[in-house]
């Protein structure tokens, strides 16, 4: 949900659409730094959360922060932004905190996860707030790391399984990336490979979007529910999947494009439960 005129501004907004679940960005997700967050707005924010009983809060990361990235400099100038994005969830009382495991660029997978498992310690070890991080798993376009639920589970299991470390489901994403949800066979499949690799246990949060690109296109762009790849089953599929229930699910998909907007894509969500 967009920050613009003040973060406070974000749970008006969602509260106006009638859901209880909110996601921001903490800070401009195109700068390395932001305008600092004053106590008052915070204190706004947390009552505005609470009397329109907004249930969920989380932060996505800036687009700029790379932890997998093998130069150094630009490895530790994303491990300070990631703590100043950390201490601000904290100060507004957001959590978790989202961000795309990163780019190896060219060096590898296995490269890339020791660099993330390296950065990741380098943050934890510097801050101690009390935020969850969850890894959002990627499409897989370019040299990005996060695109098979193997990767997840390496970076989760090489930080001796950190409890504050969990993973975030974009559809658009998993889709992109090969694992199918279209019919209720492959849907099945998909979540008993999630729940042997990775653990049910370990999400934390689902980003739902349709997809512009077929599966396994390895191209992340989304589409309004329902009018991509994925269909409307697929999502039918996962929001009437009662393991789900208690997850938060937050809508990522374009915004007023083709005459639809917030509003349509979460009337068909809802009407998925009847």
């Amino acid at each position: 949900m967009s920050i613009a005129g003040g973060i406070p501004r974000a749970a008006e907004r969602v509260a106006d659409l009638g859901c209880n679940a909110l996601q921001i960005f903490v800070k401009n997700s195109n700068r390395w730094t932001g305008r600092e967050i004053s106590a008052d707005e915070a204190r706004e924010f947390k009552t505005l959360c609470r009397e329109k009983n907004i249930l969920a809060t989380a932060a996505h990361s800036s687009y700029l922060i790379n932890l997998a990235s093998p130069d150094e400099n630009l490895r530790r100038k994303s491990i300070g932004a990631f703590i100043d994005e950390l201490q601000r969830c904290s100060l507004l009382g957001v959590g978790p905190l989202v961000i795309h495991p990163g780019s190896h660029r060219g060096e590898g997978v296995a490269a890339g996860i020791g660099y993330i498992l390296e950065s990741l310690t380098r943050v934890l070890d510097q801050f101690e707030g009390g935020v969850p991080i969850a890894l959002e798993i990627t499409a897989g376009q370019g040299n990005s790391v996060g695109h098979r639920f193997e990767h997840l589970r390496d970076i989760i299991s090489g930080m001796s399984g950190h409890e504050s470390i969990n993973v975030c489901l974009d559809t658009c994403h998993m889709f992109a990336a090969g694992y199918d949800i279209r019919t209720e066979e492959a849907y099945q499949k998909t979540m008993e490979e999630f729940d042997r690799v990775i653990g049910m246990e370990r999400l934390s949060l689902i980003h739902l979007n349709d997809s512009l690109k077929p599966l396994d296109s390895r191209i992340d762009r989304h589409e309004h529910i329902g009018l991509g790849y994925i269909g409307d089953q697929g999502f039918k599929n996962l929001i009437t999947d009662p393991r789900f229930e208690k997850i938060s699910k937050i809508l990522e998909t374009p915004k007023d494009r083709n005459g639809m907007g917030d509003r349509d894509n979460l009337k068909k969500l809802r009407d998925f439960y009847s």
